[in-house]
């Protein structure tokens, strides 16, 4: 049968009796009561199975026990001192998942928005697709996802709505009687998908020019010169054009951005309503 564990209590009473050498002085340092501090050591005692302190009407004294265990007392008492001040000092961190369709060229922004809101709170994100951060999310490898809507998912918290265009660099011109060469991110994408069933649905044809393993990759394709890409317009750079009317193409709807995330209160979910505001205004703007 294991042994009750010592009362820390009691065992900074019986270390503060001994170096004060007084009951009423480390009843005052302690907060407490002279009584109190007596029950604690009492306790002690009662547990150790030994006295620990020789009482006299003058002096207080340590008996030849409490002598070999003051030390030991100590010890215990700054262990737990630092037990405690490492988790006062340990970062709580915030996994996030970001669609790589979401974090575009304000990423860096968003986590500086969500370390002013909270400088200790450590942030780790990982980006990929939004079919691949909600099955991490959902095996709970991550605390937290940012995501376009994805198809059998009706969950999450609606955070924005973002236009998406069909853009090309400036001066590009599709050759008339080809397929529409078009710059994709590799599957599975839902834009891409949504992008081909628009065309499909409209007759237009197309082929894929370029696949990019993310936005950037995309972005540059459209920028040289290879082809189209159906994209938000933050995503590129300045000076590329819309030119979805000039060819006749169907329209692109707003697509959901949407929050699903397992945090529900404290320091964490501030931070994610700041990333959140951050990233309503990047999209407003």
């Amino acid at each position: 049968m294991a042994e009750r564990p010592l009362d820390l209590d009691a065992v900074e009473a019986f270390v503060r009796i001994a170096e004060l050498g007084s009951f009423t002085l480390a009843a005052d340092a302690m907060r407490t009561t002279q009584a109190g501090a007596s029950l604690k050591l009492k306790r002690l005692e009662e547990r150790l199975g030994c006295r620990l302190i020789e009482r006299t009407p003058r002096y207080v004294e340590l008996s030849a026990r409490g002598s070999a265990f003051l030390g030991h007392a100590r010890e215990l008492l700054a262990a737990h001192d630092r037990a405690l001040a490492a988790l006062a000092e340990a970062r709580q961190r915030l996994t996030i998942g970001i669609s790589d369709h979401v974090a575009g060229p304000e990423l860096p922004a968003l986590i500086a928005r969500m370390n002013a809101q909270d400088p200790q709170l450590l942030i780790e994100i990982r980006i990929g697709s939004s079919g691949e951060l909600l099955q991490r999310f959902d095996r709970r490898e991550l605390d937290t996802v940012i995501v376009r809507l994805h198809a059998g998912r009706d969950d999450g918290e609606l955070i924005a709505e973002e236009p998406l265009g069909w853009f090309a660099a400036p001066g590009w011109q599709h050759r008339a009687g080809e397929p529409l060469p078009l710059a994709t991110l590799a599957e599975p994408c839902g834009v891409r998908a949504l992008a081909g069933q628009l065309l499909d649905a409209a007759g237009v044809r197309w082929t894929e020019a370029f696949v990019g393993g993310g936005v950037a990759a995309v972005a540059a394709a459209v920028m040289a010169g290879l082809g189209m890409a159906a994209l938000a317009p933050r995503m590129l750079p300045w000076g590329a054009v819309d030119v979805g009317a000039r060819l006749g193409l169907p329209g692109l709807p707003r697509v959901p951005v949407l929050l699903h995330t397992r945090v529900g209160d404290g320091r964490s979910r501030d931070a994610l309503a700041a990333l959140s505001a951050a990233f309503r205004s990047a999209v407003r703007s």
